[in-house]
């Protein structure tokens, strides 16, 4: 069974941006789309472990702000020609309100 935790309002996670949470001492970075689509990564670049939160979302990607690799915020996938990925967690939103399921 999910459990799901309150994270933060979504009037708090800029659109085209993300807010930073913690949960079980991992950096987890909460993004919105321009459409308000909500998705939660690990915050940490898995080529250098650069924050994810400070990089520039597009669609449903956000480009690393230290050496520009795209990650996908659907599965968390680093888009080719790089490789690797990034946890993801499941998002909803309910109330004005974003849950992540732990």
């Amino acid at each position: 069974m999910a459990t799901w935790m309150k994270v933060v309002p979504l009037n708090e996670v800029p659109k085209l941006g993300a807010r930073v949470v913690t949960h079980g001492g991992v950096d987890i970075a909460i993004f919105r789309t321009d459409g308000d689509d909500v998705f939660a990564v690990n915050n940490k670049c898995p080529h250098k472990g650069g924050p994810l939160s400070q990089g520039i979302v597009s669609g449903n990607k956000v480009t690393c702000p230290l050496h520009g690799m795209n990650i996908c915020l659907n599965d968390g996938k680093v888009m080719e020609p790089d490789e690797g990925c990034v946890a993801t967690y499941p998002t909803k939103v309910e109330d004005g309100v974003v849950f992540m399921e732990v």
